[in-house]
């Protein structure tokens, strides 16, 4: 039976805020049947307002879309800092493959117009998934403008995020979404019976307070982190050994690290975070990671500090377990190599009652 929504729906603008994503463990499994750890953090973010308006119009970010240029110098070096792509393409990704999903799922939407705009603070590639936090949002919009939000089961809505970015040729994994989508800390396991059985992992929210004190380290000048994944996918499809054993023990360290932040276990936490990223590094390679990535991660363990890549790279996340004196050191060690450290400020939970509720 169809089911219809968006009766009554009055004029109003909506805006929903998505924040940016650390992997803390296990990350890359999650693109290979693994598991991951991962969690939102309140140091940046993502908006999409959604306005009622005559016409279906996708309005273009006046930084993040530009396409008006003080000279070819100025239009060479930004697309050589931010490449050829802002967020318009990630808006009408989500918006053709959200009606595609109510379409296949005989979920009727009214067919009233809106505006959508967005904005961000998230930097360019650092691996803390700015492009889906603006789909993610886009989404959100969309649930609450049709009136469907109870109708797309939350476990559902991370492939939706990633389909869109799929449709861009944009490669990556569940993960990111995930958080996203239930914000907070979330334990995931995206092992392939599940996969297989129902189009989605198993997705544990975890309690943001078990985590001890981390920091963010990232680099205004990144490398790109969408080149990290290709090789080693094609030698893991391949039934390379190496590679297969390598990302079923990552996996594996999100599997004894929800055990190990359940019971604040933090200096195997500090064991399983420096282990996670030297599996990545032999399984990748230091041409692949780059040199810039690596010294992020070398400047945090020089003090003493656990640290990995929070996604693909450009930026790390560190833990000094020793205290506010490590810290200042590696405060101190991340000035002088020129790298930008902030504490990070982990989000809780972004589900309500109505998100729940069918699940």
């Amino acid at each position: 039976m169809d089911q219809e929504a968006g009766g009554g729906l009055s004029e109003i603008t909506i805006e929903h805020k998505v924040y940016a994503r650390v992997g803390l463990l296990g990350n890359p499994s999650d693109v290979y049947f693994g598991r991951t750890i991962s969690f939102t953090l309140a140091n940046f973010w993502a908006t999409v307002r959604l306005q009622p308006s005559d016409d279906l119009v996708i309005k273009p970010h006046p930084f993040h879309d530009l396409v008006t240029f003080q000279s070819l110098d100025h239009l060479v070096n930004r697309l050589q800092n931010e490449g050829y792509y802002g967020g318009v393409r990630l808006l009408m990704a989500i918006c053709k493959v959200f009606n595609n999903y109510c379409s296949d799922n005989n979920i009727l939407l009214h067919n009233r117009n809106f505006t959508l705009s967005y904005d961000t603070n998230i930097p360019r590639q650092t691996g803390l998934s700015g492009s889906s936090a603006i789909v993610c949002a886009a989404l959100n919009c969309l649930l609450d403008y049709y009136q469907v939000r109870p109708l797309v089961k939350v476990e559902i809505r991370p492939n939706l995020v990633l389909s869109a970015e799929k449709e861009l040729g944009i490669v990556a994994g569940l993960q990111d979404r995930v958080a996203q989508v239930y914000g907070g800390l979330v334990s995931m396991d995206f092992s392939k019976e599940h996969m297989d059985k129902m189009g989605h992992g198993i997705y544990t929210p975890m309690d943001i307070n078990l985590l001890p004190p981390l920091h963010l380290i990232y680099t205004e000048n990144p490398s790109d982190s969408g080149k990290v994944h290709s090789t080693v996918r094609q030698r893991w499809l391949n039934g390379d050994e190496f590679i297969v054993s390598s990302m079923k023990e990552v996996a594996n360290i999100a599997a004894e690290g929800q055990t190990v932040i359940l019971e604040k276990n933090y200096s195997k936490l500090v064991e399983l975070m420096n282990r996670n990223f030297d599996l990545r590094r032999s399984m990748f390679g230091d041409d692949a990671l780059g040199t810039l990535n690596i010294e992020m991660v070398e400047v945090a363990r020089r003090v003493g500090a656990a640290s990995k890549f929070t996604g693909s790279g450009g930026a790390v996340v560190a833990f000094c377990p020793d205290g506010p004196s490590q810290v200042q050191l590696l405060e101190d060690a991340c000035g002088k190599a020129g790298f930008s450290i902030q504490p990070i400020k982990i989000i809780p939970s972004c589900l309500d009652d109505i998100d729940t509720l069918f699940d």
